[in-house]
């Protein structure tokens, strides 16, 4: 009888994760390998609900299961000391798994690789574990599309501009110091723990800026307002400020043939969590014409999008991407070069940038057909502006 192995957390242990075993033990005897928690709250940058001893209990108990062992590597190859001992003759991943590095590393092993559909088991619902945080919270997150820094008054005294983010759905692994604002996120949630309370989103903003930036707050730091606003206004908005905290005025796009064409051109892959001790700030360098060029960008990035020009779009996109790391070259660390290199060299990649204050996180692009991107890169996340 084959080896099969397959790896992954399990933490949210659903039905889409047994069928999966069941699928992956027609090829054989099935061992899993399991990520460990330390190895998990390094590489997801959170503890894991069930820790690994309940986790290697539970899925030993499922029947399709020959044996589990807890992976000793690290990251998202944490599997290869367990592979090594076990010497297996096939690797089976789903399609949301599955990526260049694994199967290169079966090919240099001669083991044979399955890349194995999501599908529910007859008679249930497709389930994944992203749906299932998704539906036990709905607070949303945002990305900043252009102008980010300038909600800072130390930015804005040289140069007043706008900042522009979209309101999302929390569709997908919502990961912490990744540049999707989840430190206000959290914020959020000591007061509404599922969903955002139905009142006028601007005033809404306005309560969760005050709650996030208490005064008595000890390390002197006050979140710029484009986070409270980008979560809590739907749609597409973009919001001007010049030398204060709060925005002048605040604007908003919901025309959905707008929403729509930027969700068939935006896409996000996951890098590393801003590491701890980072500091983006290290090193600033911020003038008047850097400013203006940040600013510049924004106003031509909400033109590009209103005209839906997808070339002025990533032109203004990549524009204010670069006015940021010319004046906060700390967002640059060690590792960001490589995945911009990596996918700024495929063809359908137009423009990215770092979410947030960057220094990791996310690489948010610019792309020519979103579906195409996710289709073709495993790793690729859709977006979902909420309307």
């Amino acid at each position: 009888m084959k080896k099969v192995f397959v790896s992954g957390c399990y933490d949210l242990l659903h039905s889409g994760h047994v069928e999966f075993f069941r699928q992956a033990s027609q090829y054989g005897d099935l061992y899993v390998g399991i990520g460990s928690d330390a190895t998990i709250l390094k590489y997801k940058n959170h503890h894991t609900l069930y820790d690994e001893k309940e986790r290697l209990f539970m899925v030993k108990s499922i029947r399709y299961v020959k044996d589990a062992v807890i992976n000793q590597g690290s990251g998202i190859m944490d599997f290869i000391p367990t592979v090594e001992a076990l010497k297996p003759d096939v690797f089976v991943v789903n399609e949301d798994g599955s990526n260049d590095e694994k199967r290169k590393f079966c090919e240099s092993h001669g083991i044979e690789y399955v890349v194995l559909k999501r599908d529910p088991a007859e008679g249930l619902k497709a389930r994944s574990s992203t749906d299932l945080k998704a539906a036990t919270c709905e607070i949303p997150t945002r990305l900043d599309l252009a102008g980010t820094w300038i909600d800072q008054p130390y930015v804005s005294c040289h140069q007043p501009g706008w900042a522009l983010t979209i309101s999302l759905h929390p569709t997908f692994e919502v990961r912490e110091r990744c540049g999707l604002s989840t430190s206000t996120r959290n914020m959020i949630k000591k007061i509404w723990p599922v969903k955002l309370p139905d009142m006028d989103p601007e005033m809404l903003a306005k309560l969760v800026f005050c709650f996030e930036n208490d005064p008595e707050r000890s390390d002197g730091i006050v979140s710029g307002a484009q986070d409270s606003i980008g979560i809590c206004i739907p749609g597409l908005s973009r919001h001007y400020y010049d030398s204060h905290f709060w925005p002048e005025k605040i604007e908003t796009c919901r025309d959905e043939a707008i929403l729509s064409w930027l969700e068939q051109h935006l896409v996000m892959v996951p890098m590393f969590p801003r590491r701890p001790g980072c500091s983006v700030v290290d090193g600033k360098d911020i003038t008047p014409v850097k400013v203006k060029a940040l600013a510049d960008a924004a106003d031509a990035c909400w033109n590009a999008i209103m005209a839906k020009n997808l070339d002025d779009f990533a032109a203004a996109y990549k524009a204010s991407f670069d006015a940021q790391v010319a004046m906060f070259p700390a967002m640059m660390q060690e590792g960001v070069s490589e995945y911009i290199d990596k996918y700024s060299a495929f063809d359908d990649v137009l423009a990215w940038k770092m979410p947030g204050a960057g220094g990791g996180g996310y690489l948010a692009m610019v792309v020519k057909d979103a579906d195409a991107f996710c289709n073709e890169h495993a790793e690729g996340i859709k977006l979902s502006i909420r309307r």
